[in-house]
């Protein structure tokens, strides 16, 4: 699922794709600004990324979805 991190007094957001499922992304973002501490996160190529909890801007957590293979509609 694609997650897009808007950090505070930062005109880019950090744009990612994580094999977490949405609910434990939302927990962790939580835990996150409820603590003050740190969101840390790992994408789908093992990359950890940390923003500090008190500089989010926004967290967008997209819909999980199965990616489809071939031409047909559905």
């Amino acid at each position: 699922m694609e997650i897009k991190i808007g950090v505070q007094n930062v005109g880019r957001e950090i744009v990612l794709e994580s094999n977490q499922d949405a609910e434990t992304v939302a927990q962790v973002v939580g835990e996150a600004i409820k603590g003050g501490g740190e969101l840390r996160l790992t994408d789908d190529k093992g990359r950890l990324i940390i923003v500090p909890g008190n500089a989010l801007g926004y967290v967008e957590i997209g819909a999980e979805e199965v990616r489809r293979v071939g031409f047909g509609q559905f």
